[in-house]
């Protein structure tokens, strides 16, 4: 086991989900306010967002993998249980059971390992976060001039032909990124060198 990395679960949940957060598991939930749909309902991709509690002073993140009931859910996370004695180890498809009054959501226990069972401890969860429902900082965006659109199918561009633009002149609407702009600031440092 020795030879095995040591996963966080904020680092592992990051790479697993495809969200992309960082900082501490506790952080999760407030940073993706704006960037990521959240919820109280598990979607298989979401990441379950736990709240610092007891002996989890920095929150807790996990990837759901299967929903498999309206209490019961799987996921994949990691650095929760010990395995074999080390820390930082993944779990796979391990289950969680919501145990809110409620049903919703607020309170889970957690498979343990080294029980071979759910834990006794009712954790403290916030909510899910969901890759797929509204990630707007995440959304591909089509940057022109000075304005951001998000973007669209939209019929094909043509690249503009940077060597006849004015400098100073507003580019064209249909003019892409990349190295055209690249070729504009060349043009303009050859035209104020002048």
């Amino acid at each position: 086991m020795a030879d095995q990395p040591y996963w966080q679960c904020a680092a592992f949940a990051r790479q697993f989900s495809g969200i992309e957060i960082r900082g501490d598991a506790w952080t999760w939930w407030g940073l993706a306010d704006g960037r990521y749909a959240k919820g109280q309902r598990p979607r298989v991709g979401a990441v379950m967002s736990f709240t610092p509690s007891g002996r989890m002073r920095l929150g807790h993140v996990a990837t759901v993998t299967q929903v498999l009931g309206s209490r019961e859910i799987a996921v994949t996370h990691a650095n929760w249980s010990p395995i074999n004695g080390t820390r930082g180890q993944i779990e796979r498809d391990v289950m969680i059971r919501d145990v809110s009054a409620d049903n919703d959501w607020s309170r889970v226990r957690v498979w343990y390992a080294p029980l071979g069972d759910l834990g006794t401890t009712a954790w403290p969860v916030d909510g899910f976060i969901y890759p797929d429902g509204t990630p707007r900082l995440a959304e591909p965006t089509t940057i022109y001039a000075a304005a951001t659109v998000a973007a669209k199918p939209v019929p094909r561009l043509e690249y503009a032909r940077l060597d006849t633009l004015v400098v100073g002149a507003a580019p064209p609407k249909g003019l892409r990124l990349g190295s055209d702009v690249m070729r504009l600031a060349m043009l303009e440092s050859r035209q104020t060198q002048r």
